[in-house]
């Protein structure tokens, strides 16, 4: 079977993003079964429907990143319990025009990382729900990581077994449903 390549959208522009390290990790973590590419967000403009005649071109990059993949990962922090608006102003380019939304047909795997007690529940299940509403096939599950103490190094290596096993099941299983959602039926 051919390898599928995801796209990895992270929701933060922050330099030294604790969700950017996390996406570095779970990629180290599938990389024997699917590739990854870095699809940049923090340089749109934001979202302005007069700026739809005459698209900026980084917006025109954005959406010919987005539309050539069949898959996402969407690592993301929560900010005010909900999505950043760098993540969600990227949602919106894609969007628009409505009938060339980048985004239908997608598979998509959401998870994020915070300090909190609960990582970055809330925020997740918001995307999940613009997701949906555009047409997106998430997968189910959630995997919500507290990044206390630091689960993963600067180079993108778990430090600790048990969130390791965690996130390797949760990419197990993303691979496994791009996979599937990839191959022909009766395939």
């Amino acid at each position: 079977m051919t390898r599928q390549t995801v796209g990895i959208i992270v929701g933060s522009n922050r330099r030294e993003s604790i969700n950017r390290r996390l996406a570095l990790a779970l990629a180290k973590l599938a990389s024997d079964r699917l590739d990854f590419v870095w699809v940049r967000i923090d340089d749109l403009p934001m979202y302005n429907q007069d700026l739809e005649g005459a698209r900026p071109e980084v917006v025109g990059r954005f959406t010919s990143e987005v539309g050539a993949l069949r898959a996402l990962l969407f690592v993301t922090p929560e900010h005010n319990r909900s999505v950043p608006a760098v993540l969600k102003n990227a949602i919106d380019w894609g969007s628009k025009p409505t009938d060339q939304s980048v985004w239908r047909g997608k598979t998509a795997a959401i998870t994020g990382t915070a300090n909190g007690g609960i990582g970055t529940a809330v925020a997740q299940q918001h995307l999940r729900a613009i997701l949906g509403d555009l047409g997106v096939t998430v997968m189910g599950g959630e995997a919500y990581i507290t990044f206390k103490p630091e689960p993963v190094d600067a180079e993108g290596n778990f430090l600790d077994d048990s969130r390791r096993s965690f996130c390797r099941a949760y990419m197990d299983q993303f691979a496994s449903l791009v996979q599937r959602l990839a191959s022909p039926p009766g395939a």
